[in-house]
C-alpha cells in the first residue's frame, strides 16, 4: 500500500503571532508572493494573469525578493515552486513545507478537502468537483468543493487548479482562468513529454 502524504500543520505555541517573512519569485506565469515563518506556509500570491506568457519554451525562476534569513518553510515552498515549472518530475521526490495558515489548523471539511486534493489528485491529472467531493467522504457536498478551493490559502502546491467542472469546463480559479488553464496546459505538455522519454528506444 503506498503511503499517503501527511503534511505537517504546526500550531504555534504560547499565542504569539507569527514572525512573518516574504519571498517573491518570478516565473514564467508572473510574480508569485509567498508569505510564512519558522513553523510553516501561510499563504501563495498568484498574479492576475490578462495575457498568456510569451517564451514557454524558456523556463525560468528568480528570487526577485529574498530576505535574510528565510524559514525552511520558504526555502523548501520556493524550491518546490522552482521545479514545478521547471523540472517538474522531481516535484515527487521534494519536501512538502509544513503550512500555517489558520484555515489549514482547524479541523473542517475545507481542511479534508484540501488534504484529500494535495494527496490523490496528482501532477497532469484532473478531477471533477464532485469528484474531489467523493474522494473527501461526502459524495454531495460539490458546491462546499467549490468553497474550499475558492478559500485555498496555497495554491499550485495545494492544486485547485486540477478541479475543473463535470462538464470539462475549466471553471472559476483565484488566479484567474487564464491561469488556470495554463497551468493545466503546462502539466499535460509536460507529462507527455515526461512518458515519451520513459518509453524504450526503438531498434
Amino acid at each position: 500500500m503506498a503511503s499517503r502524504l501527511v503534511p505537517k500543520v504546526n500550531s504555534k505555541q504560547g499565542g504569539f503571532p507569527c514572525q512573518q517573512k516574504h519571498v517573491a519569485l518570478l516565473s514564467p506565469v508572473g510574480r508569485i508572493e509567498i508569505s510564512g515563518c519558522e513553523t510553516g506556509v501561510h499563504e501563495i500570491k498568484l498574479p492576475k494573469m490578462s495575457v498568456l506568457p510569451a517564451g514557454r519554451a524558456e523556463c525560468s525562476v528568480s528570487c526577485e525578493l529574498c530576505e535574510e534569513e528565510i524559514p525552511e518553510p520558504l526555502q523548501q515552498c520556493s524550491a518546490w515552486l522552482r521545479a514545478y515549472f521547471c523540472e517538474p518530475a522531481s516535484t515527487a521526490t521534494l519536501p512538502v513545507p509544513a503550512f500555517h495558515h489558520p484555515l489549514l489548523q482547524r479541523d473542517s471539511f475545507t481542511r479534508q478537502v484540501l488534504w484529500t486534493l494535495l494527496n490523490d489528485v496528482k501532477f497532469g491529472e484532473a478531477v471533477s468537483y464532485k469528484q474531489l467531493a467523493d474522494l473527501a467522504g461526502n459524495s454531495r457536498a460539490a458546491r462546499a468543493v467549490g468553497g474550499a478551493m475558492r478559500s485555498n490559502p496555497i495554491p499550485i502546491l495545494i492544486p485547485c487548479h486540477r478541479v475543473i467542472r463535470s462538464s470539462g469546463d475549466t471553471g472559476n480559479y483565484g488566479g484567474g482562468q487564464l491561469l488556470k488553464e495554463w497551468l493545466l496546459s503546462h502539466e499535460k505538455l509536460q507529462k507527455e513529454k515526461l512518458q515519451e522519454e520513459k518509453k524504450p528506444a526503438r531498434p
